[in-house]
């Protein structure tokens, strides 16, 4: 593990730096800084617009699609410097992140013309239809169909836990188009327009009121032959790569959301006393220990990402494991801390329900405080973006070499 940056990433953390400082409203990061839901919602949209005219919006990606054609590590000093301003680096995760890369790795020059633009510049909303109500960690079951009609797939079946569905403009769809072939085989990896007759979206409302995740049900929507990515029947490898993609350039800066909490947790515990008590500081050391951890991890991921020599599925599949157990700990350790007040509703009922149209805090009837959030929230971590169960399998079987999990016997004469 190497934790020293070359010399050379340095003029380009200092430029990094300047334009934050020359970008960010004056007094942003300070305490007692705050803005009102007007101003919010004019950052929001002014600052997607700066990140797009610096550049700074999939800068990795190579110049001629839009990017910057950033290095590794310069992405890595990019992410560094952004999260320590905890300024917004990206327009839309899904966009940026998991189809962006998805489409300049698989996709035609055609494809990669009509969508590209619309993710760099934020003009395109996107969601992911991946999980299903019966094939969620065994995503190779999904029941989805696409059915040729001429030049265009006819879609049927339903989607779940989709992220933001109710707001977006596409959804990167995998469907079955090939019932005959096996499971792994006969999938396609589909870009479908959301706006269109015979999808409905029907939101999955939280207990605070929050409803980020979404039923998504298709009936005979509409989608263009060529909108497939990567081919025919390719889709499990296609959809392979964009769950990859959800780990990378990042890997030095994820611990920092998890420190931040940490904080103010340790500041909620020192208020009320609660730090006395020797068994809460020793949670508290073993919490503040795994986030230590978790930034060491995000260097060595560097490292081996550097010199070619890690296993991406093992390697995310530990990290992801980790981080969300941990933070299912550390927030059932804040409302310990809280005690009955966890049991009430501690936010501020004055303030905003919604930040901008695509963030929601709850219910305006229901003000949870951010520890109350972020403690429901916690809750699903460790079910998205693979089960911690079958992130163990994954280690076991790839890492330590242990047998398959016997599949489950069926029933029959």
């Amino acid at each position: 593990m190497d934790l020293s940056y070359p010399a050379e990433t340095e003029p380009f953390r200092a430029e990094i730096r300047q334009w934050l400082t020359d970008n960010l409203p004056e007094g942003w990061g300070t305490p007692g800084f705050s803005m009102t839901r007007d101003e919010k919602k004019a950052f929001n949209q002014e600052w997607t617009e700066k990140l797009f005219a610096g550049g700074w919006i999939c800068a990795s990606w190579p110049t001629e699609y839009g990017g910057k054609g950033l290095s590794l590590m310069d992405s890595v000093v990019l992410n560094e410097e952004f999260a320590r301003a905890e300024a917004p680096l990206r327009a839309d995760f899904f966009g940026d992140t998991l189809v962006g890369p998805t489409i300049l790795q698989w996709a035609s020059e055609e494809q990669k013309k009509q969508f590209i633009p619309g993710i760099l510049n934020g003009t395109i909303a996107w969601c992911q239809g991946f999980s299903e109500p019966d094939a969620g960690s065994d995503l190779a079951s999904l029941k989805t169909r696409a059915e040729l009609d001429g030049d265009e797939w006819v879609i049927n079946g339903q989607k779940v836990w989709t992220t933001q569905a109710q707001f977006a403009d596409y959804i990167f769809l995998l469907a079955r188009t090939d019932p005959a072939a096996p499971k792994h085989a006969g999938i396609s990896y589909l870009l479908v327009p959301m706006k269109q007759d015979g999808i409905d979206v029907r939101p999955i409302e939280q207990v605070d009121g929050s409803a980020d995740f979404n039923e998504v049900f298709f009936t005979n929507v509409r989608c263009p032959r060529e909108n497939v990515v990567g081919g025919e029947n390719n889709g499990w490898k296609v959809a392979m790569t964009t769950l990859g993609f959800e780990r990378g350039s990042s890997a030095t800066t994820g611990h920092r959301r998890f420190q931040r909490e940490l904080d103010q947790i340790i500041a909620v515990a020192q208020k009320n006393s609660r730090s006395e008590d020797p068994l809460i500081r020793q949670r508290l050391a073993t919490s503040w220990s795994k986030v230590k951890i978790m930034e060491i991890n995000g260097y060595r991921s560097l490292t081996d990402a550097l010199n070619g020599t890690h296993h991406m599925a093992a390697l995310g599949a530990c990290n992801k494991m980790f981080w969300s157990e941990h933070h299912k700990e550390t927030m059932e350790l804040a409302m310990d801390i809280l005690g009955m007040d966890s049991q009430i509703l501690t936010g501020d009922a004055d303030a905003d329900a919604v930040v901008d149209e695509r963030v929601r805090r709850g219910r305006a009837d229901y003000p949870v405080s951010d520890l109350q959030a972020s403690f429901f929230f916690s809750r699903s971590e460790s079910i998205w973006g693979g089960t911690a169960e079958i992130q163990r399998n994954i280690v076991g079987e790839r890492v330590l070499g242990l047998p398959k999990e016997p599949k489950q016997a069926t029933s029959g004469a």
